[in-house]
């Protein structure tokens, strides 16, 4: 079969499309913007790519058309499909009656920490010898694509509460009916298409009822939104982590080690680790529960999880130039950007750390949250924000931070006073879930010059 995938240069309809294409198909896709790593992987495994949404795409006669959920109606490939009366269907749908069915699937869900964390699931099934499928929003460096089809009965993925298309509005999630899930964590995102919190909880309380009764729920004890979601009705067992009881992340040694131990007794302990931060022990823990549901042995588990070697733009080193590290990450929520600057803070010790954010998400672009982001912001010794085609005065949001932080409107000249600032031993620290303009390249060009 022929498909053509329309957003396939997303996280994931990207991994979509190396599923399908694994599984045997067809597969070309296109995109408004094009660019690494997925546009590297999709090529790297023989999928054409074309640039825009022209309705003369129609002209290639795919068997089906895979709609990715950035696409909106006014689009005119979409038009073209619509007026024509074309076979299409969803992302999440096709994963689900084409890719998933017949699995055992283990599902990441919440608001922060999915993609780690499903990496962290997929790489201990993996060191255990389960050779697990995999969808990530991300690319693991330990396997070094966002996507594999394997004959394992074992199906690990990122599940995304974000809307399926613009066909259907609910989340992604509701459609692949796992049998174990974690979830992490939740608060307000999205505020384009969620009203509020309770209204994204109401999506998660969908995904429980889905859940079978030998299946598995791993939840975050903190996390009172969840309690909320499981009080709505819940058939399925739950273990929760990060609480007085059930699994628990003990504090991290110089190496990052820590224990680990369940009700109170110990369970081992992880002799060295390499995500920074208090926020991913509690993604290994939970990733420990799950992959046990999955007859992974706690022991195991604990020594997959040292040989873990994280996921690429989560704290990615991007390189160094006269003494400064340039690091990348896809933080852009304001609690992801604080957790992702604690966990840089506890890894570089006092060394400065230069911030450099886009608000590109459109939750962002709204500014439903731009009151978080000074508090958000606060280990940074110094801000540098991309305020371009904001709808917001970023310069008024960030005041609190006085001198800190300065806001831009043009990249080359933000590019410009973070080369100016920055000295030897400092880490700049680059957070967008885009391409920023390709930042990292002109941040490192201008400090080497």
């Amino acid at each position: 079969m022929h498909i053509h995938i329309l957003g396939i240069c997303g996280t994931f309809m990207g991994g979509i499309a190396l599923l399908a294409r694994a599984a045997g198909h067809r597969v070309t896709g296109c995109d408004a913007n094009v660019y690494p790593p997925m546009s590297t992987q999709l090529v790297a495994q023989g999928i054409d790519l074309v640039e825009g949404y022209d309705a003369g795409q129609v002209a290639l006669n795919p068997d089906l058309f895979v709609v990715g959920n950035a696409i909106s109606r006014g689009n005119p490939l979409l038009e073209a499909i619509l007026e024509r009366n074309l076979p299409y269907v969803s992302g999440p749908q096709w994963l689900a009656g084409n890719i998933l069915r017949g699995h055992w699937v283990l599902g990441v869900a919440g608001t922060h920490g999915k993609t780690t964390t499903t990496s962290l699931l997929a790489w201990i099934l993996e060191e255990a010898g389960l050779n697990p499928s995999f969808l990530v929003g991300g690319v693991p460096q330990g396997f070094g694509v966002s996507a594999r089809l394997t004959d394992s009965p074992f199906f690990v993925i990122e599940a995304d509460e974000y809307d399926t298309a613009f066909c259907d509005k609910r989340s992604k999630f509701v459609h692949y009916q796992p049998r174990t899930v974690i979830l992490n964590n939740l608060e307000f995102d999205h505020a384009d298409i969620f009203g509020d919190l309770a209204a994204i909880e109401t999506q998660f309380h969908h995904l429980v009822r889905t859940l079978p009764g030998n299946g598995l729920i791993v939840a975050n004890a903190l996390e009172d939104a969840l309690k909320r979601v499981l009080a709505r009705g819940c058939w399925t067992p739950v273990e929760w982590f990060n609480g007085g009881a059930g699994w628990q992340a003990g504090e991290a040694d110089a190496a990052g080690g820590f224990a680990v131990s369940l009700n109170g007794k110990e369970q081992g302990r992880v002799a060295h680790f390499a995500l920074a931060g208090a926020h991913n022990r509690a993604n290994a823990v939970a990733a420990l529960a799950a992959a046990r549901h999955a007859g992974v042995p706690v022991a195991a588990g604990l020594g997959a999880l040292e040989s873990f070697s994280g996921i690429k733009r989560r704290l990615e080193i991007r390189g160094e130039a006269g003494g400064v590290t340039v690091i990348d990450d896809f933080a852009h929520h304001p609690t992801a950007i604080r957790v992702t600057l604690e966990g840089l803070r506890q890894r570089v010790g006092k060394a400065r750390i230069l911030a450099v954010l886009e608000p590109r998400s459109n939750t962002m672009k709204l500014g439903s949250m731009k009151e978080q982001l000074p508090q958000s912001l606060a280990e940074a010794d110094a801000t540098y924000c991309h305020a371009a085609n904001l709808g917001w005065d970023a310069a008024a949001a960030l005041a609190p931070l006085g001198s800190r932080a300065r806001t831009f409107d043009d990249l080359e000249r933000l590019v410009a006073a973070v080369a100016a600032d920055a000295r030897p031993g400092d880490q700049v620290l680059v957070m967008s879930n885009g391409g920023f303009g390709g930042i990292h390249e002109k941040l490192l060009a201008a400090l080497a010059g």
